[in-house]
């Protein structure tokens, strides 16, 4: 089996590397940075998230698991205490592969290509210097004139980051879906938005057609993307899926409930 390994660069997680690194490889593994079948992060979440987007061109032959030398996060759910546990049991190839949904974003622009991204996580629009005015559309229909600081579109895996924190819902990773969420929405006499996040299923799709003539802010996990000449920006539930390596029960509302309700 052919493996690699992302690192957050601290000192702790680049220890955790390469005593990795070694152990994999006197189990026979191979060290291959181009076409690994397993990808093992070593730091948190945002870790895992580099490796992903590293290696999205893969995602149908590479599986993922992650070590958090932070906090328990929900893609890194292994303690560096169980490096050994966790090498022995890839090289005994003693794992099950689950698959989550993404999230598919296409940039039309007027005169040039479209670009398309894959996200984890969520993508953003905002608007540099003035409020955000977007027309949104839901299955070719139009919906709302949108105003407001941005718009924040996650994935399932992704609820319970970014789109959290603006008062979406948690989803279960395992439902193939799209969640719209506002970001500081005008609301008035005159303007008016829905005001409650959009959960779509995967044969619904969203556009945001720009209203104004303007350049937008837009990340697509950690990646940040500035974009001009936006004819429309197109968000469906991706045909490709992320792939994780499970070694043992990883449950997801335990995981919610140890992130956001327990107490230390």
């Amino acid at each position: 089996m052919k493996f690699a390994i992302q690192s957050r660069r601290d000192a702790q997680s680049n220890e955790l590397m390469e005593l990795a690194k070694t152990y994999l490889q006197d189990f026979g593994l191979t060290y291959d940075e181009e076409a690994p079948e397993i990808v093992v992060s070593i730091g948190g979440d945002g870790t895992l998230l580099h490796a992903f987007h590293r290696y999205s061109h893969l995602l149908d032959q590479v599986a993922f698991v992650g070590i958090h030398t932070g906090h328990l996060g929900f893609y890194a759910d292994w303690k560096p205490s169980e490096l050994e546990k966790l090498v022995l049991s890839i090289a005994k190839k003693d794992f099950n592969v689950v698959e989550y949904p993404l999230l598919e974003v296409k940039v039309e622009h007027h005169n040039a290509e479209s670009n398309t991204y894959l996200a984890l996580n969520e993508a953003t629009i905002k608007s540099p210097d003035v409020t955000l005015v977007m027309d949104v559309e839901l299955n070719g229909n139009q919906f709302e004139r949108f105003r407001g600081d941005g718009l924040c579109v996650s994935t399932p895996s992704g609820s319970t980051a970014y789109n959290k924190a603006l008062g979406g819902a948690i989803i279960h990773p395992t439902l193939a879906a799209l969640q719209i969420t506002e970001i500081a929405s005008i609301n008035n006499r005159v303007f008016r938005t829905v005001g409650s996040p959009l959960i779509l299923p995967a044969h619904h799709h969203c556009v945001l057609r720009p209203v104004n003539d303007q350049n937008f802010n837009m990340t697509v996990d950690h990646l940040q993307i500035t974009q001009g000449d936006v004819k429309a920006i197109v968000f469906n539930v991706a045909n490709e899926r992320v792939r994780f390596a499970r070694f043992r029960p990883f449950p997801f509302w335990e995981r919610v409930h140890e992130s956001f309700v327990a107490n230390e």
